[in-house]
């Protein structure tokens, strides 16, 4: 589903999806219409301008993530400020580009938030990284539960917290492509994680980058 108040600017972004095989099930030119449309037509993935008219994109993220955590937002807005970006992913969004990603960037980043991935324009995930490493700077309660991860899952979540994709450990593990992101899935699942950029939060604040 495409949300963005320009119908020029939406429409274009749903033609190039579609010319590159993607079912294009909703657009929206409002925050409440988009949340409409998306409880009937159930979309894999989102492509989210952040200034529509009310509800914004940050607060119909919030709100479809929520009702459905398997639902990807991905942000495409004109705006590349650091609140912004970091009010997106604190909602609930995979990715963020800024409007002036080229069709190729914005097809590819589709299709890996679509498979669980975090993509974002060059600059910004320093950005939010950086934000998720303060944050874990903050003294927090012990939990007596922690999940087990199994060896190789905390191997793959190291390299995950270091910015690395699922192509590069798969090379560096000697995995394939599928196995590396299975492993993925099952932290996730096993941590009660809704994507990838939570992950890479609770492996800073596990000390796994290091």
């Amino acid at each position: 589903m495409v949300v963005d108040d320009h119908p020029m600017w939406r429409d274009g972004v749903a033609r190039d999806l579609a010319e590159a095989g993607y079912d294009v099930v909703a657009t929206a030119g409002t925050g409440a219409e988009a949340l409409t449309r998306a409880k009937a037509a159930r979309p894999q993935v989102v492509v989210l301008d952040l200034n529509i008219p009310e509800p914004d994109g940050v607060d119909v993220t919030r709100t479809l993530v929520a009702g459905d955590p398997s639902m990807r937002v991905l942000v495409l807005s004109a705006s590349g400020e650091q609140a912004d970006v970091l009010d997106a992913v604190k909602a609930g969004a995979t990715g963020y580009l800024v409007k002036s990603a080229s069709r190729a960037t914005l097809v590819g980043a589709v299709l890996s938030v679509s498979q669980g991935g975090a993509v974002f324009t060059p600059g910004l995930a320093g950005l939010v990284l950086g934000e998720y490493r303060r944050l874990s700077d903050a003294p927090e309660s012990e939990e007596p539960d922690a999940p087990r991860l199994t060896e190789r899952e905390t191997e793959v979540l190291r390299l995950v917290a270091k910015g690395l994709g699922y192509k590069q450990i798969a090379e560096r593990l000697f995995l394939s492509h599928r196995t590396v992101q299975n492993h993925v899935q099952n932290t996730l699942r096993k941590l009660q994680l809704h994507n990838r950029v939570e992950l890479v939060r609770y492996a800073i604040e596990q000390g796994l980058d290091d």
